[in-house]
């Protein structure tokens, strides 16, 4: 089940926000369970019991470490067990194919591929899992009493799917104690709709005139470069817009989950991009891969082994193919590149320029991302600098922009600060008038969750239909 489906959004979300309110008091963390569990049995109830283990092994793992405080060494082998277990299971349903692959490549002995399917959310519980062992062992938090509030914790299913990465500090007096509110429910409300709103108007249609134009034959260069534009910006609203679910979600429930994206596209260089970007993802490398090996206080050389030892885990955490590494790597180099060779000119230049150099890398890094199979990658970059035998520009390209216009516009507006400046802009109209633009706004939000449920019923009923050509 996913967010953005009719199921999800007219039978599962009510249902659980009904009993969710009804109930008092810690019975409210009974119902979350449950749900949670059923949300994650929707579509693979045989994985629960993965999930099961790997949170009761980080449970008992933080009660023997707040038991073992003046044994040191028997500390570590609880915390080294724990990790063990977790990547051992995340590298085993996540990688086994990739590693297997990787030997039947280098050997001339083949072994069959596994053919292990993935189970949804292993990369985001287990580094929540993760982070949490290993802050009870820093003894930055207190280790958890009640295993059903830390398995509540970890299968909550607003954040279960597609994250942002949520550590146990952020929550674990919430998960106790927390106050729910009519002004927090209706801004978690807003914040989930502009969410579903945003995956469905904008991240859908995107996707779709991506996959159009990754398999169009002798399209031009230009038209190349607005398949990745596209797909880049697919990218970031549909996985900001699932971080805005999240979010809204746990408002609504009386948690407050942290941002994830923080207008990443408005970057002025990849250094930037990377605080503005999946940011529990990127803090979460910082604080547990980074900085335990030295981060930057360390001398050139060992800064740059940790620079890229987590860029290298960065690339592959997305996923087990070797674009993902390249990837990673790819944007490693800038980061050293922008630390230690151009980084100081690069702040010298016009904010156009600098915006536009970060943009630039980042469509290209995700033009490689995107690109699972080398050889289609190898394929379609010629394209992007006419060593294709393509052209420059195409009238093929006023064809698929037009078509998809309304949706690239809105795309390209919304991926940069416009909302916030008009809602501080707002606050400086007349009240009569803030009233008439907040009912229009209104009017305006309804019309377009319509148009989102004509969507999600399916393509034969779909509004967007109209805006073809």
């Amino acid at each position: 089940m996913v967010f953005s489906s009719i199921p999800f959004v007219f039978f599962f979300l009510p249902v659980f926000l009904l009993l969710y309110y009804l109930s008092p008091g810690r019975i409210k963390n009974t119902v979350l369970l449950v749900f949670s569990l059923l949300f994650y049995a929707w579509g693979e109830p045989k994985y629960i019991l993965l999930m099961l283990i790997s949170s009761m092994v980080d449970y008992l793992d933080g009660i023997f470490l707040g038991l073992l405080h003046a044994h040191p060494t028997a500390r570590k082998f609880c915390l080294g067990t724990a990790l063990l277990v977790n990547l051992g299971l995340l590298a085993f349903f996540k990688y086994a194919d990739f590693a297997v692959g990787i030997w039947n490549s280098l050997t001339p002995w083949d072994a069959k591929l596994p053919g292990i399917a993935l189970p949804i959310g292993i990369s985001f519980y287990t580094f929540q899992t993760v982070s949490y062992s290993i802050d009870v062992y820093r003894e930055n938090i207190q280790p958890e009493k009640n295993y059903f509030s830390y398995l509540t914790y970890v299968s909550m299913f607003p954040q279960l799917i597609a994250g942002p990465i949520v550590r146990f500090s952020t929550v674990q007096k919430e998960l106790h104690e927390r106050k729910i509110s009519e002004s927090a429910f209706v801004l978690g409300a807003r914040r989930f709709l502009l969410g579903l709103m945003r995956k469905i108007l904008i991240a859908d249609q995107l996707g779709e005139l991506w996959e159009l134009l990754r398999h169009a034959p002798g399209i031009s260069a230009l038209t190349a470069w607005l398949g990745l534009l596209c797909f880049t910006l697919q990218l970031y609203y549909d996985f900001s817009a699932y971080s805005d679910m999240a979010i809204g979600l746990g408002r609504m429930l009386g948690f407050h989950f942290p941002e994830n994206f923080i207008y990443p596209l408005n970057a002025t260089s990849v250094t930037d991009f990377w605080r503005r970007w999946h940011i529990s993802l990127s803090s979460w490398f910082r604080d547990y891969v980074y900085i335990p090996l030295g981060g930057n206080r360390v001398s050139v050389p060992k800064h740059l082994r940790n620079l890229f030892a987590v860029w290298f885990l960065t690339g592959l955490w997305h996923g087990a193919s070797w674009n993902f590494v390249i990837w990673g790597l790819y944007h490693g180099i800038f980061l050293v590149l922008e630390k230690y060779v151009w980084g100081k000119k690069l702040e010298k230049l016009p904010a156009v320029l600098k915006h536009l150099y970060a943009i630039v890398i980042v469509v290209v890094g995700f033009g490689i991302f995107t690109f699972d199979d080398l050889h289609e990658l190898a394929a379609y970059f010629p394209k992007l600098l006419c060593l294709d035998g393509n052209a420059f520009a195409g009238s093929e390209l006023l064809w698929y922009a037009g078509n998809y216009l309304p949706f690239l516009l809105a795309a390209l507006l919304l991926a940069f600060p416009l909302y916030p400046a008009l809602t501080k802009r707002l606050e400086t109209v007349q009240p009569y008038r803030r009233k008439l633009i907040a009912i229009c706004a209104s009017v305006a939000m309804t019309a377009l969750f319509l148009l989102a449920v004509a969507a999600m019923v399916g393509d034969s009923y779909s509004p967007f239909l109209y805006f073809r050509f």
